[in-house]
């Protein structure tokens, strides 16, 4: 499956973004969606998981309540709607597929990820 990620940009602090992931090659009701990120010489960070097919979510305890992880299976979509934005939010975003037995927030797990989108907060 093939990611893409959009939505990304600058923001000021306590503002909102919505990420988008686009998959192609097959369907992400298969898979355990996620969304990560990452800053320079950090290890890439789970934020939100997600499985369609189990009702299955899950975040990071720093976006949990901010953060809103969701799919849309007709346009083969994953989105990730950010809101009351903190400096420290800043990373590049990505999305990832998963096969959906675990759905953890661990990136050794994923098996397919986008290129990544930027996320700005000041």
């Amino acid at each position: 499956v093939q990611l893409v990620e959009s939505g990304g940009g600058s923001v000021q602090v306590g503002g909102s973004l919505r990420l988008s992931c686009v998959a192609s090659g097959d369907t992400i009701s298969r898979y355990c969606m996620g969304w990560f990120r990452q800053i320079p010489d950090k290890e890439r960070e789970g934020v939100a998981a997600i499985y369609t097919g189990g009702g299955y979510t899950t975040y990071a305890g720093s976006v949990k309540g901010r953060f809103a992880i969701s799919q849309d299976n007709a346009k083969n979509t994953l989105t990730l709607q950010m809101h009351s934005l903190k400096p420290e939010d800043t990373a590049m975003y990505y999305c990832a597929a998963d096969h959906p037995s675990a759905c953890r927030l661990d990136a050794d797990d994923y098996l397919y990820w986008g290129q990544g989108t930027q996320v700005t907060v000041s």
